[in-house]
Protein backbone atom coordinates (compact mmCIF):
# COMPACT_ATOMS: atom_id res chain seq x y z
CA UNK A 1 0.00 0.00 0.00
CA UNK A 2 1.56 3.28 -1.09
CA UNK A 3 0.36 6.94 -1.84
CA UNK A 4 -0.74 7.99 1.76
CA UNK A 5 -1.69 11.22 2.96
CA UNK A 6 0.52 12.07 6.60
CA UNK A 7 -0.05 14.98 9.10
CA UNK A 8 2.95 15.84 10.89
CA UNK A 9 2.08 18.04 14.21
CA UNK A 10 4.89 20.73 13.80
CA UNK A 11 3.24 23.91 15.47
CA UNK A 12 5.38 23.31 19.15
CA UNK A 13 7.31 25.72 20.59
CA UNK A 14 10.12 23.80 21.90
CA UNK A 15 10.18 25.75 25.31
CA UNK A 16 12.12 23.12 27.25
CA UNK A 17 14.81 23.07 24.22
CA UNK A 18 15.20 26.88 25.05
CA UNK A 19 18.41 26.58 26.50
CA UNK A 20 20.11 24.65 23.25
CA UNK A 21 17.88 25.96 20.89
CA UNK A 22 17.38 29.51 19.24
CA UNK A 23 14.04 30.26 18.88
CA UNK A 24 12.64 28.04 16.32
CA UNK A 25 9.60 25.91 16.46
CA UNK A 26 10.61 22.66 18.01
CA UNK A 27 10.71 20.42 14.63
CA UNK A 28 13.33 22.84 12.89
CA UNK A 29 15.82 22.27 15.96
CA UNK A 30 19.21 21.41 14.18
CA UNK A 31 20.30 17.73 14.28
CA UNK A 32 23.93 17.30 12.81
CA UNK A 33 22.78 20.04 10.63
CA UNK A 34 19.36 19.82 9.03
CA UNK A 35 15.98 20.56 11.14
CA UNK A 36 15.14 17.52 13.09
CA UNK A 37 11.93 17.83 10.84
CA UNK A 38 13.82 16.78 7.40
CA UNK A 39 14.41 13.42 8.98
CA UNK A 40 10.91 13.14 9.40
CA UNK A 41 10.20 13.77 5.94
CA UNK A 42 12.50 11.60 4.57
CA UNK A 43 11.56 8.89 6.30
CA UNK A 44 7.92 9.09 5.03
CA UNK A 45 8.61 10.10 1.76
CA UNK A 46 10.86 6.85 1.26
CA UNK A 47 7.70 4.85 3.38
CA UNK A 48 5.42 6.60 0.01
CA UNK A 49 3.57 9.12 1.01
CA UNK A 50 2.03 11.09 -1.65
CA UNK A 51 0.77 14.26 0.42
CA UNK A 52 2.30 15.72 3.33
CA UNK A 53 0.22 18.05 5.54
CA UNK A 54 2.20 20.19 8.18
CA UNK A 55 -0.02 21.75 11.14
CA UNK A 56 2.04 24.85 11.78
CA UNK A 57 2.15 27.99 14.37
CA UNK A 58 4.72 29.02 16.31
CA UNK A 59 7.62 30.97 14.28
CA UNK A 60 5.58 28.93 11.47
CA UNK A 61 7.71 31.31 8.25
CA UNK A 62 10.69 29.16 9.39
CA UNK A 63 8.91 25.72 8.23
CA UNK A 64 6.82 27.30 5.26
CA UNK A 65 10.00 29.08 3.72
CA UNK A 66 12.61 25.63 4.36
CA UNK A 67 9.97 23.39 2.89
CA UNK A 68 7.89 24.90 0.77
CA UNK A 69 4.96 23.46 -1.45
CA UNK A 70 6.74 20.39 -2.19
CA UNK A 71 9.45 18.11 -0.58
CA UNK A 72 11.51 15.41 -2.60
CA UNK A 73 9.21 15.97 -5.04
CA UNK A 74 6.13 15.11 -2.84
CA UNK A 75 3.06 18.22 -2.25
CA UNK A 76 3.54 19.94 0.81
CA UNK A 77 0.48 21.47 2.67
CA UNK A 78 0.15 23.77 5.35
CA UNK A 79 -2.78 24.02 8.16
CA UNK A 80 -2.16 27.04 10.27
CA UNK A 81 -3.06 27.62 14.35
CA UNK A 82 -3.72 31.31 14.59
CA UNK A 83 -3.36 30.62 17.86
CA UNK A 84 -3.20 27.48 19.87
CA UNK A 85 -5.23 24.24 19.81
CA UNK A 86 -3.55 21.94 21.04
CA UNK A 87 -2.49 18.35 19.25
CA UNK A 88 -6.01 17.86 19.04
CA UNK A 89 -7.26 20.44 17.74
CA UNK A 90 -4.38 20.28 15.47
CA UNK A 91 -5.46 17.25 14.54
CA UNK A 92 -8.89 18.36 13.97
CA UNK A 93 -7.72 20.72 11.21
CA UNK A 94 -5.09 18.79 9.90
CA UNK A 95 -7.48 15.80 8.92
CA UNK A 96 -10.30 18.62 7.47
CA UNK A 97 -7.58 18.89 4.73
CA UNK A 98 -7.17 15.01 4.27
CA UNK A 99 -8.71 14.07 0.83
CA UNK A 100 -9.05 10.50 1.46
CA UNK A 101 -11.05 8.35 4.74
CA UNK A 102 -7.96 7.89 6.55
CA UNK A 103 -4.57 9.05 7.17
CA UNK A 104 -0.84 9.08 9.18
CA UNK A 105 -0.32 11.42 12.31
CA UNK A 106 2.94 12.16 13.38
CA UNK A 107 4.29 14.05 16.38
CA UNK A 108 6.36 16.75 15.24
CA UNK A 109 9.24 15.71 17.61
CA UNK A 110 9.30 12.11 17.78
CA UNK A 111 11.45 10.04 15.21
CA UNK A 112 10.07 6.34 15.30
CA UNK A 113 10.50 4.26 11.97
CA UNK A 114 8.22 1.64 12.30
CA UNK A 115 6.34 0.11 9.01
CA UNK A 116 3.67 2.59 7.91
CA UNK A 117 2.13 0.90 5.01
CA UNK A 118 1.43 -1.67 7.63
CA UNK A 119 0.12 0.68 10.06
CA UNK A 120 -2.67 1.57 7.34
CA UNK A 121 -3.26 -2.44 6.50
CA UNK A 122 -3.86 -3.24 10.07
CA UNK A 123 -6.53 0.08 10.34
CA UNK A 124 -7.97 -1.39 7.16
CA UNK A 125 -8.37 -4.85 8.49
CA UNK A 126 -9.64 -4.22 12.05
CA UNK A 127 -13.26 -2.51 12.89
CA UNK A 128 -11.38 0.19 14.94
CA UNK A 129 -11.02 3.85 14.36
CA UNK A 130 -6.98 4.21 15.38
CA UNK A 131 -3.95 2.61 15.22
CA UNK A 132 -1.23 3.60 17.61
CA UNK A 133 2.28 2.66 17.27
CA UNK A 134 3.55 1.18 20.68
CA UNK A 135 7.29 0.62 21.56
CA UNK A 136 8.28 -1.77 24.57
CA UNK A 137 11.05 0.22 26.83
CA UNK A 138 12.51 -0.64 30.23
CA UNK A 139 12.80 1.07 33.38
CA UNK A 140 11.74 4.68 32.60
CA UNK A 141 10.24 7.23 34.09
CA UNK A 142 9.64 9.84 31.54
CA UNK A 143 6.51 8.33 29.80
CA UNK A 144 3.16 7.21 30.40
CA UNK A 145 1.92 3.47 29.19
CA UNK A 146 -0.38 2.20 27.57
CA UNK A 147 -2.54 -0.98 28.95
CA UNK A 148 -3.15 -3.82 26.24
CA UNK A 149 -5.35 -6.55 26.49
CA UNK A 150 -5.30 -9.16 23.73
CA UNK A 151 -5.17 -6.64 20.43
CA UNK A 152 -6.71 -3.67 22.13
CA UNK A 153 -5.23 -0.68 23.91
CA UNK A 154 -7.99 -0.73 26.86
CA UNK A 155 -6.31 1.93 29.17
CA UNK A 156 -3.16 4.27 29.80
CA UNK A 157 -1.41 4.58 32.73
CA UNK A 158 -0.08 7.82 34.14
CA UNK A 159 4.25 8.44 34.14
CA UNK A 160 5.84 6.94 36.99
CA UNK A 161 8.83 4.63 37.26
CA UNK A 162 8.14 1.14 35.00
CA UNK A 163 10.38 -1.24 35.04
CA UNK A 164 9.02 -2.54 31.56
CA UNK A 165 6.36 -1.45 29.45
CA UNK A 166 4.81 -0.09 26.16
CA UNK A 167 5.03 3.94 25.52
CA UNK A 168 2.52 5.65 22.55
CA UNK A 169 5.05 6.20 20.46
CA UNK A 170 3.41 9.54 18.67
CA UNK A 171 2.21 7.79 15.27
CA UNK A 172 -1.34 6.98 14.88
CA UNK A 173 -3.03 5.30 11.21
CA UNK A 174 -6.50 7.28 11.91
CA UNK A 175 -9.64 7.22 9.95
CA UNK A 176 -11.47 10.69 9.37
CA UNK A 177 -14.80 9.58 11.14
CA UNK A 178 -13.31 9.93 14.80
CA UNK A 179 -13.28 13.30 14.51
CA UNK A 180 -17.55 13.22 15.16
CA UNK A 181 -15.85 11.86 18.90
CA UNK A 182 -13.69 15.26 18.90
CA UNK A 183 -14.51 17.11 22.58
CA UNK A 184 -16.75 20.17 21.42
CA UNK A 185 -14.18 22.54 21.76
CA UNK A 186 -11.61 24.43 19.70
CA UNK A 187 -8.29 23.62 22.15
CA UNK A 188 -7.76 20.15 23.54
CA UNK A 189 -5.44 17.32 24.07
CA UNK A 190 -5.73 14.71 21.78
CA UNK A 191 -4.20 12.06 24.29
CA UNK A 192 -5.96 13.22 27.58
CA UNK A 193 -8.98 14.75 26.57
CA UNK A 194 -9.79 12.12 23.38
CA UNK A 195 -7.96 9.49 23.61
CA UNK A 196 -7.78 8.53 27.31
CA UNK A 197 -11.50 9.06 27.38
CA UNK A 198 -12.72 7.43 24.46
CA UNK A 199 -10.36 4.25 24.02
CA UNK A 200 -13.08 2.40 24.82
CA UNK A 201 -15.20 3.43 22.16
CA UNK A 202 -13.11 3.60 19.06
CA UNK A 203 -11.25 0.61 19.23
CA UNK A 204 -7.43 1.78 19.52
CA UNK A 205 -5.30 -1.40 18.18
CA UNK A 206 -1.30 -1.22 19.17
CA UNK A 207 0.94 -1.79 16.19
CA UNK A 208 4.23 -2.73 18.17
CA UNK A 209 7.40 -1.93 16.65
CA UNK A 210 11.14 -2.35 18.04
CA UNK A 211 12.28 0.44 15.91
CA UNK A 212 14.93 2.73 16.95
CA UNK A 213 12.89 5.56 18.46
CA UNK A 214 13.86 9.44 19.83
CA UNK A 215 12.07 12.18 21.36
CA UNK A 216 13.37 15.68 21.18
CA UNK A 217 11.58 17.24 23.57
CA UNK A 218 14.48 17.61 26.75
CA UNK A 219 18.41 18.80 26.17
CA UNK A 220 19.14 15.56 26.70
CA UNK A 221 17.55 13.44 24.28
CA UNK A 222 18.15 16.26 21.35
CA UNK A 223 21.76 16.11 22.48
CA UNK A 224 21.98 12.29 21.82
CA UNK A 225 19.70 13.01 18.44
CA UNK A 226 23.06 14.79 17.50
CA UNK A 227 24.74 11.78 17.44
CA UNK A 228 22.19 9.10 16.99
CA UNK A 229 19.63 10.50 14.23
CA UNK A 230 22.03 10.72 11.28
CA UNK A 231 22.78 6.65 11.54
CA UNK A 232 18.90 6.58 11.07
CA UNK A 233 17.42 9.25 9.10
CA UNK A 234 18.06 7.81 5.66
CA UNK A 235 19.42 9.71 2.49
CA UNK A 236 20.00 13.73 3.03
CA UNK A 237 17.70 15.37 0.56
Amino acid sequence: MGGFEAVILAGGAGTRLRSVVSDLPKPMAGVAGRPFLAYQLDYLVASGASRLILSVGYRREKIMEFFGDRYAGVPVSYVVEEEPLGTGGAIRESLRAVCGESALVLNGDTFFPVDLNGMLRTLHANDCGLVMAVKELFRFDRYGTVVMVKDRITGFRAKGLCERGYINGGIYAVTKAITTLFPDRQAFSFEADFLEQQVGRIGVVPFCSDAYFIDIGIPEDYQRAQHELPLQGGEKR
